[in-house]
């Protein structure tokens, strides 16, 4: 996502290397490479996610001054400093600050370009307030919305939304560490899909496994919609807008909202 959105600020004349980018692979699992720590040093800029996410990256840049000094981590800009969901992906405040980062940062090193970087930055962060306007209509329209999610990846996603995340916290945590739920939670969850007491579930599906696959199964024969939000950019798609707007129209028509705000 943050190549993305480094391409959207930088142009069509910038080289942007997408590190992690399998929309297949889970993230979390990622394995870096010698040569994924000589593309960090070798750049002029990296966007880093932060926040835990991409370690790999720390590793580097822990060791490395220059490469310290060249990288904007999306965490750290993030607006509400107790909210500690990594996924800020997802805010759009944060991407817009990333986004007046990568413009600024450029500039420096490239005055020449400076214009046409924060003209792009501008135009970009227009969009990210205009979909954030009509993901916020969802909940004003469907006041009181509640969904489970299967991982906390769309957490700034549904705050921006108004849609309340109902999952038990101790499921939640027990996926975030790669454990098995409580078979109480478990339970607690397939009740609630079963008898629709949620508009939809939030699923994860580059983090598959039988239990959060059982969960998309009982949600689906229950009739309760599942929305696919991933943690990479889907095959086939380059542009962050395109792929948030996409994420947006999905949570809309499934919790009932009307298509635009």
């Amino acid at each position: 996502m943050w190549g993305a959105v480094a391409s959207a600020v930088a142009g069509p004349d910038a080289q942007v290397r997408s590190i992690i980018a399998d929309p297949a692979g889970d993230p979390h699992s990622y394995e870096s490479t010698p040569a994924d720590a000589a593309a960090i040093t070798n750049a002029n800029l990296v966007v880093a996610n932060g926040g835990g996410y991409d370690t790999f990256v720390d590793k580097v840049t822990s060791t490395d001054d220059s490469a310290k000094a060249k990288t904007v981590e999306a965490f750290d800009l993030r607006p509400d400093k107790a909210d500690d969901n990594e996924h800020v992906w997802f805010d759009p405040t944060t991407v817009k600050a990333v986004a007046t980062q990568v413009a600024d940062r450029l500039s420096a090193s490239e005055p020449t370009q400076a214009a046409g970087l924060h003209q792009r930055a501008q135009a970009f962060e227009a969009q990210v307030d205009r979909i954030a306007a009509q993901t916020a209509a969802i909940g004003q329209s469907k006041p009181g919305t509640k969904v489970f999610s299967t991982e906390p990846i769309a957490h700034y996603l549904l705050r921006t939304a108004g849609v309340t995340d109902a999952t038990p916290q101790d499921f939640v945590e027990a996926i975030e560490n790669e454990t098995d739920p409580s078979a109480a939670s478990l339970v607690q969850v397939g009740n609630a899909l079963s008898a629709r007491q949620v508009s939809a579930l939030v699923f994860n599906p580059q983090t598959e496994t039988p239990v959060v696959t059982g969960l998309r199964d009982r949600a689906a024969g229950a009739g309760v919609p599942v929305v696919d939000v991933t943690e990479t950019l889907p095959a086939g798609v380059t542009d962050y807008l395109q792929w948030v707007e996409a994420e947006r129209a999905a949570l809309a028509k499934a919790v009932g909202a009307p298509a635009q705000g």
